[in-house]
């Protein structure tokens, strides 16, 4: 019996094939989830430690309107998407010196309906890589199942009780078995490391966007207080933060 890959395609039934193009089909779809998930995580962070100390240095000058503009041009950090919405529609409050507890609230709300957004971007094919993870096994489960009813189906038909009999219907059980496998496991690595980035980066949002609305809350009595935000902001977005890495 030939027990190459080749060998065992040849060697499988109709279900079996079809088990294993699905789980095939499954692997490229979460592994192209990975990398796309991989590149704009990395992009996203390459972004912010170049938007950091370039918004911080607007800020110093007291110059919203380019900080804002910075904000809209870094279109995959994660923070500028966060703190350009907010400072966007407090903008003309800060400018003229009225800010208010209202106005405080209302950059509190637009920061979180910002970071709602993007935290739903930042997690958009993390169910795709759960699923296949959870479900790759059952369905490599399945053709070995099918797999082994289809051998003693056939040892029955032939009348004859030998390992050889029933070998090749083994050998096929026990390989959708193994590529179920082999398909879920990079898939939950995979989901547990995005999930881990992930969480890291809305800590990040979390914290710049406080560091934001305390920057706000200085104006209400007229101290701005720039100075401390923006060593806080560089602080929580440079290569060297202990949320960023």
């Amino acid at each position: 019996m030939d027990m190459s890959l080749m060998g065992l395609w040849n060697q499988m039934g109709g279900f079996a094939k079809g088990i294993v193009i699905t789980m095939a089909l499954m692997s490229i779809y979460s592994l192209t989830i990975m990398v796309q998930k991989w590149w704009s995580l990395r992009a996203a962070q390459k972004e912010t430690r170049k938007f950091a100390p370039e918004f911080s240095q607007f800020l110093e000058e007291d110059n919203l309107t380019e900080a804002i503009k910075l904000a809209e041009s870094y279109k995959k950090s994660h923070v500028a998407l966060v703190l350009g919405g907010a400072l966007g529609e407090v903008k003309p409050l800060i400018q003229d010196g009225s800010v208010t507890v209202s106005d405080i609230n209302s950059a509190e709300r637009a920061v979180e309906r910002n970071m709602l957004l993007e935290i739903t971007n930042l997690k958009r094919g993390l169910a795709v890589l759960a699923t296949v993870g959870a479900t790759a096994p059952f369905v490599g489960l399945l053709g070995t199942t099918v797999g082994i009813i289809n051998a003693f189906t056939g040892m029955a038909a032939s009348g004859s009780g030998g390992l050889a009999s029933i070998g090749a219907g083994i050998a096929e059980a026990l390989g959708t078995t193994a590529f179920g496998l082999l398909v879920a496991i990079p898939a939950v690595w995979a989901y547990n490391y995005f999930q881990t980035k992930i969480d890291n980066l809305t800590a990040e949002m979390t914290y710049v966007s406080k560091e934001m609305i305390d920057y706000l809350i200085k104006g209400v009595s007229g101290e701005f207080g720039r100075s401390r935000f923006t060593r806080e902001f560089n602080a929580s977005s440079g290569t060297n933060s202990p949320i960023a890495n």
